[in-house]
């Protein structure tokens, strides 16, 4: 069944995407939605492909950094690197709850091996944040640069759906590592630090490492208890970025 939302027919948006290369589909979320649209980054592995093309639209567009307060010391080095690089709009927000007075009255849940106390965890440092930053800055639509191969939840994502009440745009999700890497190369764009270190994903700095031949990609992530933070899932306190 066809379905009609405000400004354009979702199936045919859908084939219309479907067609387009990345660059393509970002001037269709602007043009589409104009001042409510925005992107999602992380400063992570592969962050500079989405914000090299962002800084060619031609518009100011809001790019939401969660910041959890537990990055890497290199990726917020990597962040000033590519903010000094290009132009960018880019929009901080953290959790309400200092890292002190969550670990005073949580503890680390990062660390008790419980899937519950990372998805607590997850909630109050990325979702709620972004939620809450999507609300202020009134944003009908948001890019991110998830792809399909990087978890079995994202395999089966649509270049545009529905996202706890907003349209979810993703530009990158047919590409492959390999698409990223050369993107890089011919841009001229720097790697983050870790990646000549092995790290293939980055997040927080406890619940990341490099690939060591047992686990690679987003299974090096939280342990290996879970994929996802709960960011790019329909409801809050499931799984995400």
């Amino acid at each position: 069944m066809t379905t009609t939302t405000a400004g354009f027919d979702l199936d045919s948006a859908c084939l219309e995407l479907s067609a387009a290369d990345a660059q393509g589909r970002l001037r269709w979320g602007l043009a589409t939605f104009g001042d409510g649209f925005a992107l999602t980054t992380s400063f992570g592995i592969q962050s500079a492909v989405l914000l090299h093309m962002a800084s060619r639209l031609g518009a100011a567009v809001p790019i939401i950094w969660v910041d959890t307060g537990y990055l890497p010391p290199e990726t917020y080095q990597y962040a000033e690197t590519l903010m000094g690089l290009l132009s960018l709009n880019i929009q901080p927000v953290q959790a309400t709850m200092s890292p002190a007075r969550m670990e005073a009255l949580h503890g680390q849940l990062w660390s008790t091996g419980r899937v519950e106390d990372l998805e607590l965890y997850h909630r109050i440092r990325k979702v709620e944040p972004l939620d809450r930053a999507l609300v202020d800055l009134q944003v009908r639509c948001w890019a991110s640069g998830v792809r399909g191969r990087q978890t079995e939840h994202r395999k089966a994502m649509e270049p545009l759906q529905r996202v706890r009440g907003r349209w979810a745009l993703r530009p990158l999700l047919d590409w492959t590592s390999k698409d990223v890497f050369y993107y890089l190369q011919e841009h001229d764009l720097p790697q983050h630090p870790l990646f000549e270190q092995g790290y293939s994903t980055v997040g927080d700095w406890h619940s990341s490492g490099p690939d060591d031949g047992s686990a690679s990609g987003r299974a090096t992530r939280f342990g290996g208890l879970k994929q996802e933070c709960g960011i790019h899932l329909p409801g809050v306190g499931g799984e995400g970025i």
